[in-house]
């Protein structure tokens, strides 16, 4: 018997992902400081991509006129004194995505813009560096490089001191610079200090709160395990002048000043969200809302012109007239293509970023309306399916980005798809207007009381999120 190989042609599919598709991805799923770290390392790398800056609003992203972001201006209108010290804060829209300066083809036009944002270190030494003479820099760096996440001060002044060589009357006087700065209570050494920073700070503003500074100076744990009497015995003033004192406390000071500028735990993700700026503003206008991606409005990134112009000669029947070699024509094409194919991205983080915010809008427009209890339960598979693209386009696009709702609060993209969140309203509510501290399972069974059927652990996992004490401690 004989074996005989002969060839046999089979068509087989396969699927293969384009070295574009990747790119596009991972600009898409990066975080504005993680894009922000991309560009710059591109900028180095390509020297037909240009870099175009534009002023910013601290706050809100959008692009200032002049030193005035009328954004901002509009919606402070009227306000009155926040309720929390926290640094610094705290057709359905048009008819057509928004127009985009330019495209890939119009080289000498931005084409797209994308965010930075300050972390709390740069904040602190920019403003310091203004204040401060260049030879107490050096102090100010390592005061600030020794705040934990909280924002307090991990280091004494006397090993300050003994780790610079210098005086400590010196490195007294930049802490009290460092402590003068937002976010409020920034360097304290301890929660005490911490909370009668905020208290001078509201003061100086004409908020003040008898016997606040006594009790937080003297009885501070006594506060916090609730011996309203015990204090009250003390000082010689009713329990209802101390029971005032901690509800002051809980709602005017913030024992985390820092949390917004850091890494933090789960926990704390929330309140990390009242700092970063926003990648996209929900603006309501009557009843409808516009939607502006401001992440792309802070600079912006174009072909360098000159790298433009050489490109274009290089191409078609003009390229034997240019005095460049084959190798350089070579170099120019690469590096003009790479400096297009990394704007198209980045355009297109845009487009996608818009197009999902769109269609939450039209989700969980009661909740943009009305509140955190008309948040309706909502998947990112199903605005997926609305918008014709993979689930993981949804997760990658709102990983680490934020929003600011029509009313000033900057949210992560997950709470749109969080219901809890009106459960977590209503538990706060209840614990907010209970006459005697009410236990988890006593909270349970008022919010079935409210159709709400929860188990009374879950109720406890909840209200550790909401960072409220159990009953025993309230």
């Amino acid at each position: 018997m004989e074996l005989e190989l002969t060839p046999d042609l089979e068509p087989v599919q396969t699927v293969k992902v384009s070295p574009r598709l990747v790119a596009a991805n991972y600009i898409l799923e990066l975080s504005s400081q993680e894009l922000q770290q991309a560009i710059s390392t591109e900028l180095e790398e390509n020297p037909a991509l240009e870099l175009v800056e534009v002023a910013i609003c601290p706050v809100c992203g959008s692009e200032l006129q002049g030193s005035i972001c009328p954004r901002c201006l509009q919606r402070q209108k009227g306000d009155d004194l926040p309720e929390r010290v926290t640094g610094e804060t705290d057709s359905l829209y048009p008819e057509s995505p928004p127009q985009f300066v330019g495209s890939v083809d119009e080289e000498f036009d931005p084409l797209t813009q994308v965010a930075s944002e300050e972390t709390l270190a740069e904040k602190l030494l920019a403003e310091l560096a203004v204040v401060l003479d260049d030879s107490d820099m050096r102090i100010a760096e390592f005061l600030v490089g020794s705040l934990d996440d909280k924002g307090y001060l991990t280091v004494s002044l006397e090993d300050a001191a003994y780790e610079l060589e210098v005086e400590i009357d010196r490195v007294r006087e930049v802490l009290k610079a460092l402590q003068s700065l937002e976010p409020v209570g920034v360097g304290a050494r301890n929660l005490r200090e911490c909370l009668l920073i905020q208290l001078d700070y509201l003061e100086r503003l004409g908020l003040s709160q008898p016997y606040a500074r006594e009790i937080i100076s003297d009885h501070l744990l006594d506060l916090g395990e609730h011996k309203f009497a015990k204090i009250a015995h003390e000082l010689h003033i009713p329990t209802e002048a101390v029971a005032d004192v901690w509800n002051f406390v809980k709602t005017k000071l913030n024992p985390h000043p820092a949390h917004g500028f850091s890494p933090t735990n789960e926990r704390d993700r929330d309140t990390r969200a009242m700092y970063v700026l926003p990648d996209v503003v929900i603006t309501r206008r009557g009843d409808e809302f516009e939607i502006d991606v401001v992440e792309s409005k802070r600079f912006f990134l174009r072909v360098n012109p000159m790298y433009a112009q050489l490109g274009q000669a290089t191409r078609g029947s003009a390229a034997s007239d240019t005095p460049l070699n084959p190798e350089e024509r070579k170099h120019i094409q690469q590096f003009v293509s790479r400096a297009k194919l990394f704007i198209s991205n980045i355009n297109q983080r845009r487009q996608t970023l818009y197009n999902i915010t769109r269609a939450l809008v039209e989700r969980q427009r009661e909740f943009l309306c009305e509140g955190v209890r008309h948040l309706k339960p909502l998947s990112r598979a199903a605005i997926a399916e609305e918008l014709g693209v993979h689930e993981s386009t949804v997760s990658r696009a709102t990983a680490g980005k934020y929003v600011m709702i029509p009313t000033g609060e900057v949210i992560p993209y997950s709470h749109f798809f969080t219901p809890s969140l009106s459960v977590k309203d209503v538990i706060k509510e209840l614990i907010e207007k209970e006459n005697r501290p009410l236990t988890d399972a006593e909270i349970a069974a008022r919010l079935r009381e409210r159709g709400i059927n929860i188990a009374r652990r879950t109720v406890a996992k909840y209200r550790m999120q909401l960072n409220i004490l159990p009953s025993s401690l309230r």
